[in-house]
């Protein structure tokens, strides 16, 4: 399914008016007295008839158009229906990082209305099978609002777990790079992958929560014997909080490995200079006090110069042959 046009307005060019794109599409699919309603960021217009058809509080319109909302589960038991906020986490290919994309649920007894922010693939692909396979869409409706949400959210969540193996990979990756003496080009990588596990973290976190309310409120659309459905879906978020706990502790590992790499090779750079320093302050002492502008044995001879140099070659090996001894070499 393409993804669905918000209203954007611009300027015509030359003409001052203002020309606005047509509405977000609503899909809708119905069967077995039930229906399905999709529609990513709709604007305010499309937001109140979705309010007005199904009966909805107006705050919820509200929340539907703004910007961010916090993950929550709001029960309007008179009304008969259920709002919640949950987010999922979004690669986004313009900054390269991890974002979150928030999907709004209204859940009635005869209904589902879905309402991403932005499209998320999983809903998609399972709108789109069934509006493709009339079969699989009698069989999943006939189950009732409840079993349907279900549905949706297994996806997302299933979704979720490959982002996790990314990170796991790029983890391993980080780990052959750094002992294969390419410490410094790994610590950009592991910034990069600190930053979407930190990112993910601050997804889920919140959410984790809010499921546990959700499995609770749902039951009321739940036939009997699926109200074990959504324990699966807590499972599911607390699996991929202990991976991220867990990528947590391994990347922290591995900066601090790669910062004990750095470190020790820059002891072994300013060991080499101090030792290169050290050796040539004796023979620095030794010309500077021939160089001096007075008498000495055997000056302007070839002999004190060669007397000279082999006494410079004796201080150098002597003092490489002290810290040889020392073990400093």
């Amino acid at each position: 399914m393409p993804n669905l046009p918000r209203i954007r307005r611009s300027r015509a060019r030359g003409t001052g008016q203002v020309v606005a794109r047509p509405a977000p599409l609503v899909h809708e699919l119905s069967a077995s007295g039930l229906t399905w309603v999709n529609v990513v960021s709709p604007d305010v217009e499309t937001a109140q008839e979705l309010a007005e058809r199904f009966g909805w509080h107006p705050l919820d319109v509200e929340d539907i158009v703004s910007r961010r909302e916090r993950p929550k589960v709001d029960d309007y038991e008179d009304e008969g229906y259920l709002f919640a906020v949950l987010h999922f986490p979004v690669y986004d290919k313009q900054v390269h990082r991890l974002n979150a994309a928030e999907l709004d649920i209204f859940i009635g007894h005869d209904y589902v209305v879905t309402i991403p922010n932005r499209e998320l693939h999983p809903v998609t692909r399972l709108f789109a099978r069934c509006e493709e396979d009339e079969r699989f869409k009698e069989q999943l409706f006939a189950r009732g609002s409840g079993r349907l949400l279900y549905e949706i959210l297994d996806d997302l969540f299933d979704y979720c777990f490959p982002i996790l193996d990314k990170i796991a990979h790029k983890l391993d990756g980080i780990e052959d790079e750094m002992f294969e003496g390419r410490s410094q080009e790994v610590v950009r990588d592991i910034s990069n992958v600190k930053q979407e596990i930190i990112s993910y973290r601050k997804i889920i976190k919140p959410e984790r929560s809010t499921l546990r309310v959700l499995e609770r409120r749902v039951e009321a659309f739940l036939p009997e014997e699926l109200e074990l459905y959504f324990d699966d879906i807590v499972d599911s978020a607390e699996r991929i909080w202990d991976f991220l706990d867990n990528y947590k502790e391994v990347v922290d590992g591995l900066e601090s490995t790669n910062e004990s790499v750095l470190a020790h090779r820059q002891n072994d750079v300013l060991r080499l200079l101090t030792v290169i320093s050290v050796t040539l302050l004796p023979l620095t002492l030794v010309t500077g006090l021939f160089g001096m502008n007075v008498l000495f044995p055997g000056e302007g001879t070839h002999e004190a110069f060669w007397a000279i140099v082999l006494a410079l070659l004796v201080i150098a090996a002597a003092t490489l042959g002290f810290f040889r001894w020392r073990r400093w070499l």
